[in-house]
């Protein structure tokens, strides 16, 4: 957890039809566990943690999702649940494998976990390492999951500075048999820095999984998106030493960075060696550039900036709605001259307690032809729904949320990741678990046609392809 400061969790009046009342202050939000939603929002199950993933210090984390199965990382390891039944989930495993932050993605019958703390080996029985250590190990983790009842692990790959997160990236031509896996680290500081991990660190780590020989899997390359050190930060913003998090568009061949201290774009059409198109900055309100949504048409990008890297209460009128919000970027121009331009904000207008972490965090679309709509996780702010078609007027439609943890004391919890599958929203809570809810709206009825087999939400789908 050496990266707690800001980045290991993750590491937060409307006038529409169906959005019920805000909350005028904290004191008229919902009390401890209590539930507050509009009503165009079913809460159709809950699945606690359980056993060793129960505690207060194993904090549920990212979700992706095959056929009719989704797969929670947890800092204990992941579990994988039967969604067959989205009103009654089931756990089919739970597998240890201690390793902060276990960020999961799924390729056929590949499961990726990747491990952000410096461990004493590669294995899942590892105890934790100084960072110091030239001996200590952070990276990637392979499972088969082709008897999900049953994960076989098979096979760990280190990179330089650990893995924070990471996005598959599908192969294509002769590569169709192969997944390109970016791996996203960084340094916060010098409690950071090891053998492997020092200043500068602006380098992503890429990694070729041939998929029927997932055991010769390898870094491939490791290209530097900054050569000019990125930004260097101040007192408001974080200096650029690596990125939290990529997402990839790989029908578009391109890829937004989220890298600490800037938002980039680039062209993917080479896996192995990504190019920057563009390096936006936003050193007035974005403290911490966090992770990135494209729309279906690929001309937008949606970042958030994860301010006080999810451990703070910031939905609230003292941070304001420009701080720890979303910012809404247009893609406009051809080719190398394209470019990233910013037009609007968007924050959640509900007043959190001062106990409540809240803050901008995953999301990911909800497929409806011709909008622009996600759904989105804020920590304890909850789960909001939200239309960005005119990038310059963002809305709410919709919304979720629990009351405190606690009355008289900040505990980390909220959800983690809310996203949209065939037809039903999950959400990875920190501390409750496994959340399923539906959202019934004529704006986003439609979207319930969309099926599909697998979903990474940082490997977008082209929905209407």
């Amino acid at each position: 957890m050496r990266r707690i400061a800001l980045g290991a969790l993750g590491g937060l009046a409307l006038a529409l039809s169906g959005v019920a009342a805000v909350p005028a202050s904290s004191a008229d939000a919902p009390g401890v566990d209590e539930i507050a939603k509009t009503a165009n929002i079913r809460h159709l199950a809950n699945v606690p943690k359980q056993g060793d993933f129960a505690t207060e210090a194993a904090f549920g984390t990212d979700l992706a999702f095959k056929g009719k199965y989704a797969i929670a990382g947890n800092y204990e390891g992941f579990v994988i649940y039967d969604i067959s039944r989205p009103d009654k989930p089931k756990i089919v495993s739970q597998v240890r494998c201690v390793g902060a932050q276990n960020d999961v993605s799924v390729a056929g019958n590949l499961l990726f976990l990747s491990t952000d703390s410096s461990r004493s080996d590669d294995s899942c029985q590892s105890t934790p390492k100084p960072v110091t250590d030239p001996t200590a190990w952070e990276g990637i983790k392979i499972f088969d999951i082709s008897d999900v009842r049953n994960p076989r692990y098979i096979k760990s790959v280190e990179t330089d500075c650990g893995s924070h997160t990471h996005t598959l990236v599908p192969g294509k031509g002769k590569d169709r048999d192969s997944v390109y896996v970016y791996v996203s680290s960084y340094l916060l500081g010098p409690s950071s820095v090891g053998p492997d991990c020092q200043y500068e660190f602006d380098q992503i780590s890429i990694i070729k999984v041939p998929l029927k020989k997932p055991t010769q899997a390898e870094v491939v390359a490791e290209p530097v998106l900054f050569p000019d050190g990125g930004n260097p930060g101040d007192e408001d913003t974080t200096p650029t030493t690596g990125c939290h998090d990529i997402t990839v568009y790989p029908k578009k061949n391109l890829a937004a960075g989220a890298c600490m201290g800037d938002g980039v774009l680039m062209d993917i059409s080479d896996p192995v060696a990504p190019k920057v198109i563009d390096i936006v900055r936003d050193d007035e309100n974005f403290a911490f550039w966090h992770s990135a949504t494209f729309n279906n048409a690929g001309n937008k990008v949606v970042f958030t900036d994860e301010l006080g890297g999810g451990a703070g209460a910031t939905c609230n009128p003292a941070v304001g709605p420009e701080k720890g919000a979303d910012a809404i970027y247009d893609i406009v121009g051809k080719g190398d001259k394209r470019k990233l331009v910013f037009r609007s904000y968007f924050k959640i207008p509900r007043t959190n307690a001062d106990t409540e972490n809240c803050v901008a965090h995953n999301g990911s679309l909800i497929p409806v032809k011709g909008k622009d709509i996600m759904v989105q996780a804020w920590y304890q702010g909850g789960i909001s729904v939200w239309d960005f078609t005119d990038s310059r007027r963002p809305k709410e439609i919709a919304w979720f949320e629990r009351g405190p943890l606690s009355d008289d004391r900040l505990i980390l919890g909220g959800s983690w990741s809310a996203y949209y599958y065939n037809g039903h929203i999950y959400s990875s809570d920190i501390q409750k678990g496994l959340d399923v809810l539906q959202i019934k709206d004529k704006r986003t009825d439609k979207a319930e046609r969309v099926k599909l087999d697998v979903l990474n939400v940082q490997t977008q789908p082209d929905y209407f392809d």
